[in-house]
């Protein structure tokens, strides 16, 4: 008993603001990252964030949106002990907006160029699923 106080619980109610970039499930964080149609398309890299400062990202060609890369030992060190988390890096493909008339031109002749069954394995996949699903009506 101190100050004239009675003794009993002490209850403490913590509120965690989200963070601008990053979500947190116990010891990793995950993140989305745009990524450029060209660099998915052809490969590249990125720089994305830590909370230590940056990480390049490898991207091989052909990355789909969605795809998930993971920078080790990069997230959360727990408090009770342990390893540390990662970071997982959720890329999001961008389609480009606002074209000018050479790049609607430019893509209009890949578009032409291009083969769903040999360079679209989801719209392949999806078109198969289509046929099989209409031959069974």
């Amino acid at each position: 008993m101190g100050r004239g106080g009675s003794r009993g619980d002490l209850y403490i109610s913590i509120n965690v603001k989200e963070h601008s970039i990053f979500e947190r499930d116990g010891k990793h964080l995950y993140c989305e990252v745009p990524l450029d149609f060209v660099d998915a398309a052809l490969g590249g890299s990125i720089e994305v964030p830590t909370l230590v400062g940056k990480a390049k990202i490898k991207i091989p060609s052909g990355t789909q949106s969605h795809k998930i890369f993971r920078l080790n030992g990069k997230g959360i060190k727990p408090l009770r002990g342990g390893s540390v988390g990662d970071i997982l890096v959720r890329v999001l493909v961008e389609v480009p907006v606002n074209l000018n008339s050479k790049q609607k031109d430019l893509l209009n002749d890949f578009k032409v160029n291009m083969s769903h069954k040999d360079n679209s394995p989801l719209m392949s996949s999806w078109l198969n699923s289509a046929k099989d699903f209409f031959k069974n009506l």
